[in-house]
């Protein structure tokens, strides 16, 4: 059993970047005119998407909502403590700005992204119906609640281009 959690862990995890890798792939046939590739890619990583979700429910990665607030806000809080900040420092060191750039603005969205969990588990079940959430689609930060006037903290960009969920 210890081998089968493993590869489920595996499987999870290859799956997962195959899905994002193929929306990436997709984005680029789209923007030299492939659309027929592009929805080829598309409906690949939606296929990846079929084969993780069963990976990680057949490895036990799905608990309570509460427990699942736990372990995102751990994961974030992980990203954000331990993973970005020498990411960040490489970066820096070899002088790949877009890089940096690019590790800096996941960090501090990962700060938000668990905070934003742990008042979701500090008022679970006592959260009002019909919460928004905006996603700035330059870095990754998330606002909640009305829709935002000021520019992403983050970024800068503009809330207008926010996507609401």
């Amino acid at each position: 059993m210890v081998k089968t959690q493993k590869n489920l862990a595996t499987a999870f995890a290859g799956e997962s970047q195959a899905n994002r890798k193929y929306l990436c792939f997709a984005a680029q046939a789209e923007k030299e005119g492939f659309s027929n590739i592009a929805r080829l890619f598309q409906a690949t990583a939606e296929a990846e998407t079929i084969h993780a979700f069963a990976e990680f429910k057949a490895k036990g990665g799905i608990g309570t909502t509460a427990e699942n607030l736990v372990s995102a806000k751990e994961g974030e809080t992980y990203e954000f403590t331990e993973m970005y900040p020498p990411m960040i420092e490489d970066a820096k060191a070899e002088g790949n700005k877009e890089a940096a750039r690019i590790f800096h603005y996941a960090n501090e969205a990962e700060k938000v992204h668990a905070r934003l969990y742990d008042e979701a588990l500090s008022n679970l079940g006592n959260e009002p119906e019909g919460q928004d959430y905006y996603l700035c689609p330059i870095c990754g930060y998330i606002h909640k609640g009305k829709e935002s006037t000021s520019p992403c903290p983050i970024c800068g960009a503009k809330p207008s281009i926010f996507k609401k969920f």
